[in-house]
């Protein structure tokens, strides 16, 4: 099986390589886009193919908050955690070890560099390359898992990239891929016609998920306390079920320590301003229309 390019670049004809599956799904659909891309072991060629992937997807009736975080990979309302991977950091020693390697190759003021430089940099580039897939595969089959086995996941939509500001932490949250899980989420849950909700992520840590009192902590502080309600649980524990309960406000489901129950009706006129999206009645087993937009809460500091 071959390719051939006719546009100005004048690239000519490759050989393609693939498995019998993506080979009758490139040969029956119809092809938007072709793109080759290089890797550190080699060159790739992505179809864009006119196709709608959908899946049946089995109705459990389970919801689930997730507060994302480093030491955990995520956390869940009932305690479940998941560990971070750390791929980056178990792999920094070798990365290391082929940097100092590849410095010592380069000669400054020499073009082209000799022939081992260049079989160094590819080397390098190859561990990079696990790395990113290493990370890449494992985010998928989590994201999967947790859409295929939930009808309502709601996550706190956190903004990356002002996070990685703190220089202290910019290794590990590119390490953790937050962004790559979120995204995977949202694209599983339309596969499965399940409901994904991503909340603001404004005082998820502060504000109490038993009475909603803002009880005002640090980073540090690793257990919540509510001096109202007299709560006491893991920081993180209640952070989940903050972001699952904001998640249900939007449905109008209210959630009561593992029980649902519905405020009003879930079904919401479209108004301006607002994004129509697909959701699960977790009773009927059905997909309604219903609005899936939070706006940010503001909070006045306790005395």
């Amino acid at each position: 099986m071959s390719i051939t390019f006719t546009d100005g670049f004048g690239a000519g004809t490759f050989s393609l390589y693939c498995n019998g599956e993506a080979r009758q799904d490139i040969l029956q659909h119809k092809i938007n886009r072709v793109r080759v891309i290089r890797r550190a072991d080699g060159y790739y060629a992505q179809f864009c193919l006119d196709v709608e992937h959908k899946e049946p997807g089995k109705y459990t009736g389970q919801v689930i908050g997730i507060d994302l975080g480093l030491v955990h990979f995520y956390t869940d309302q009932n305690g479940n955690k998941v560990d971070c991977p750390k791929f980056l950091r178990r792999s920094e020693r070798r990365i290391k070890q082929h940097q100092r390697r590849l410095s010592r190759k380069f000669r400054k003021g020499i073009k082209p560099q000799s022939q081992n430089y260049h079989k160094q940099r590819k080397r390098l580039g190859k561990v990079h390359l696990k790395v990113q897939r290493q990370r890449r595969d494992w985010v998928i089959k989590l994201a999967r898992c947790v859409v295929m086995s939930h009808d309502i996941v709601v996550y706190e939509n956190l903004q990356v990239h002002n996070l990685v500001r703190n220089h202290h932490l910019a290794k590990s949250i590119h390490d953790a891929s937050w962004s790559l899980f979120t995204r995977w989420l949202d694209y599983y849950g339309k596969v499965f016609d399940k409901v994904v909700i991503a909340v603001p992520p404004q005082y998820t840590s502060q504000d109490c998920s038993g009475c909603g009192y803002w009880v005002q902590k640090t980073l540090s502080t690793r257990t919540h306390q509510c001096p109202r309600c007299g709560i006491v649980l893991c920081c993180d524990v209640n952070a989940a079920r903050v972001i699952l309960i904001r998640g249900l406000e939007m449905l109008g489901i209210e959630w009561n320590n593992g029980t649902l129950g519905h405020k009003g009706t879930a079904s919401v006129p479209s108004t301006e301003g607002t994004l129509g999206e697909m959701s699960t009645a977790v009773v009927d087993g059905q997909p309604d229309t219903v609005s899936a937009v939070a706006e940010p809460r503001t909070r006045i500091p306790c005395p």
